[in-house]
Parts: C-alpha cells; sequence; structure tokens
C-alpha cells in the first residue's frame, strides 16, 4: 500500500504583480485540498513544501504550474506515513528565500542552469571558481572538490562575502567563469542573479542542486566529497540519497560525524 501523504518540496523564481491575490487563490485551493505546509509568496516567485494526498498535491502543483512563469516549477517528492506538517500556511513575504541584496530578478538575470555532467565538465576546468553558497555548518559535512566555502552562518551574509571577494578578482584583472550550487537549487539560483547583477557574466548554477546531482551522478564519476546536509531527519545523505554517516546534535542541532565522540563538538 502506497503511503497516504505526498510530499512536494518545490520552488520557482517567477513575476508576480499581485503576490497578495496569488496567494488567497492558494489559501483556498489548499483548505478545499486539505494540504498541510507551508507556500512563500513574493514579487519573485513562489517557494514551499506542502503534504497532502496523491490527487490533491497533484492538483495543487498543476495550479502552480499555471500561474504566470510557473510551468517549469522545480519539485522534488517524497513520501510520509504520517502528516509531516501541523497545518497549512500561505505566507506573503518579501522574499522567497532571504537574502537581503535589494531588488533583484532571479526569474530573469539568474545564471545558465547546468545538468549534472555539464556541471562536472564546467567544474574540471582549473579556471572555474566554484563557490558554496551553503552556510559553513553544511559545508563542513561535505562539498565539490576546489569549492569555496564563505564561511557564512546565514543566506543573508553571502552578499557581502561575494562583494569583497569579486574587489579580489578585480584587482587580479580575473573575469573567470563562475559556477554556484547548493543543497535544491533555490539560493544558488539567487546568487547568480546577485553575482551577475555585479557585472559577471559567465556564471552559472547546478539546476536540482546537490540532491539532484547525487541522485543523478554515478558515485564513480562524481566529483562530490562527503555527505550532503539536508534540513530533515535523515540529517546528510550520500550518493543515491542514502541515509549519510552524520546525525544532528540535540543540543544545538548541528550535523556531527556518527563515528565521532558522543559529546557535540561544536563551541558553546
Amino acid at each position: 500500500m502506497a503511503p497516504p501523504f505526498t510530499i512536494a518540496a518545490l520552488y520557482r523564481f517567477a513575476r508576480f504583480d499581485d503576490p497578495e491575490a496569488v496567494a488567497a487563490g492558494l489559501r483556498t485551493l489548499c483548505a478545499e485540498l486539505n494540504t498541510c505546509g507551508t507556500l512563500i509568496l513574493a514579487g519573485e516567485g513562489v517557494n514551499g513544501t506542502v503534504a497532502g494526498s496523491e490527487a490533491a498535491i497533484a492538483a495543487l502543483i498543476a495550479h502552480i504550474r499555471a500561474l504566470p512563469g510557473c510551468a517549469d516549477l522545480d519539485v522534488k517528492y517524497s513520501t510520509s506515513d504520517e502528516a509531516p506538517f501541523a497545518r497549512m500556511k500561505v505566507k506573503v513575504k518579501q522574499e522567497i528565500v532571504t537574502l537581503g541584496a535589494g531588488d533583484l530578478d532571479p526569474a530573469r538575470q539568474a545564471g545558465r542552469h547546468l545538468d549534472p555532467a555539464e556541471w562536472n565538465d564546467l567544474i574540471a576546468d582549473p579556471d572555474t571558481v566554484i563557490i558554496d553558497t551553503r552556510n559553513g555548518y553544511e559545508v563542513a559535512v561535505g562539498t565539490f572538490e576546489g569549492a569555496i566555502d564563505p564561511g557564512t552562518r546565514s543566506f543573508r551574509d553571502f552578499p557581502a562575502w561575494f562583494d569583497e571577494f569579486a574587489g579580489q578578482l578585480r584587482d587580479e584583472g580575473r573575469t573567470p567563469k563562475i559556477a554556484m550550487f547548493c543543497t535544491g537549487g533555490i539560493r544558488c539560483e539567487k546568487s547568480t542573479a546577485l553575482v551577475k547583477s555585479r557585472g559577471f557574466e559567465q556564471v552559472y548554477h547546478l539546476k536540482g542542486g546537490v540532491l539532484r546531482y547525487l541522485e543523478d551522478m554515478p558515485e564513480a564519476q562524481s566529483r562530490w566529497r562527503g555527505d550532503c546536509y539536508v534540513f530533515d531527519e535523515r540529517v546528510a545523505v550520500g550518493h543515491g540519497l542514502k541515509p549519510g554517516g552524520h546525525i544532528a546534535c540535540r543540543a544545538c542541532g548541528l550535523p556531527y560525524p556518527r563515528e565521532s565522540a558522543h559529546d557535540c563538538p561544536h563551541p558553546r
């Protein structure tokens, strides 16, 4: 018997002239479909994770795909035997993922998507600058060979870091190809819009993020090292999205290797 709950993690950068109206329509539909989870709407698009019956999620995804600019909505599906969320929330915010870098337009400004095979070719080039757009504790669990760790504690820290880094590149007379990645695609896609707004043209990001890469790329051909931190009970996953070798500290929530000492290694 199939699990009773289908879970859809989704996002799409699109231009919504009236996100409040879009949100109102979604609230009505989600109530009719008896879904649970969270959807975030902004002028730049939609982001969220929702759960419900297979038919309800199919109807909701079809509705969102029919919104302006959302035909190519990025969706990752999973299932659960129990309701993963207590209720349904549809919120309107300034950004669907908070970068705090002013008026960017990721729907039009973002860099070029690359599939896993194209990504491998790009990052194999020693002249390509590879930037991990995730936070420091995520990077510590695993990352791509040769990737730069900005050492950020939140996504809002990324613009200041990049502006300093861009200054260093210009001082060196460099305008390299820049390859950016994150867990599921949303942060790196928005980051490429920031980087292009700073005058860099050859900017690329990994379509579907690390999760799709680990799902699609054979381990023998992979350039990923370690696990990928995920924001759920699995803590981290490896190739084939199999559970990884990390657990979360019950006190601080941060990940650390399962085989390490029982005490959390992070400073308090």
